[in-house]
């Protein structure tokens, strides 16, 4: 998927929401464990109550491996159902990969050519040679990890170096790479405050912001701190959207959540637009 297409489908369907699968069978309303493939059943259900008010869906990997083969599966056919039957949503694969030279070229042969995923998270750490393998796939986009939402990311990120913080480092770093134009960036919602700087940097840039929802970021902030005039934000909620019930109606429900995320999204580039 092309980042014109993106932002397509984000003007169409007034949203910017992306749905994180990360799917857990002990999580999941109990009934389910009786299909053959619970974390399918589970994710399929999700699916078609709620395609229609995101533009994006992201499995979490560890979630699927976790499992072993029948996770695996469940990943391959989660992915092969959104291909065949929602061509136009964005898929991230939440692998948080990152090795240098043929490994890297392996994993993204993994995710972009057997599953067919448009996206994968990558850790940067390893640098330049860890992540062009992956850019060098045409129509496909590389998310780096750069200020991520959890506590320990001031353990390294925010760290100075050289006048710059580690994570403005990598930013800057990494518009050096070739095929620079299929990245994208993770940004967390509680880091929303650092948007403004982070924008700067990468002004034209897609930001993939989770954290919005049981991580406690505010919508309202990520928009005012991080949106471009692409829109440029892949908001993400998980647990807020497909455990909102653990019964017979959790797709309902679900999509109840997703369609409050949905709206206030419209709110706020109704607003954008208006300035």
């Amino acid at each position: 998927m092309t980042t014109q297409q993106l932002i397509a489908q984000i003007r169409k369907k007034q949203s910017f929401l992306c749905i994180g699968l990360d799917t857990d069978l002990e999580k999941i309303p109990p009934h389910l464990l009786r299909e053959e493939d619970p974390l399918f059943a589970f994710n399929k259900a999700i699916i078609d109550a709620t395609h229609h008010l995101c533009v994006a869906y992201k499995p979490n990997t560890a979630f699927y491996e976790a499992y072993g083969i029948k996770g695996w599966q469940a990943l391959e056919k989660t992915i092969a159902y959104l291909n065949k039957n929602h061509p136009e949503i964005f898929t991230i694969a939440d692998a948080k990969r990152g090795d240098i030279g043929n490994t890297s070229t392996r994993y993204a042969k993994a995710f972009f050519e057997e599953l067919g995923f448009d996206s994968v998270t990558i850790a940067p750490y390893m640098g330049k040679d860890s992540v062009e393998p992956f850019l060098a796939f045409e129509n496909k986009h590389t998310i780096l990890l750069a200020l991520t939402s959890n506590e320990g990311a001031y353990d390294f990120q925010t760290l100075s170096v050289n006048g710059d913080a580690l994570y403005e480092k990598v930013l800057k770093t990494s518009l050096t790479y070739k095929n620079a134009h299929n990245l994208m960036y993770v940004v967390g919602a509680t880091k929303a405050s650092y948007l403004g700087d982070i924008r700067k940097i990468i002004p034209h840039g897609f930001l993939l912001v989770p954290g919005v929802g049981a991580q406690g970021g505010s919508l309202k902030e990520v928009c005012h701190y991080g949106m471009n005039h692409d829109i440029g934000l892949l908001v993400n909620s998980s647990r807020g959207i497909i455990y909102a019930s653990k019964n017979q109606d959790f797709a309902l429900k679900a999509a109840e959540k997703a369609e409050e995320l949905q709206l206030q999204m419209k709110a706020e580039l109704i607003a954008f637009d208006n300035l």
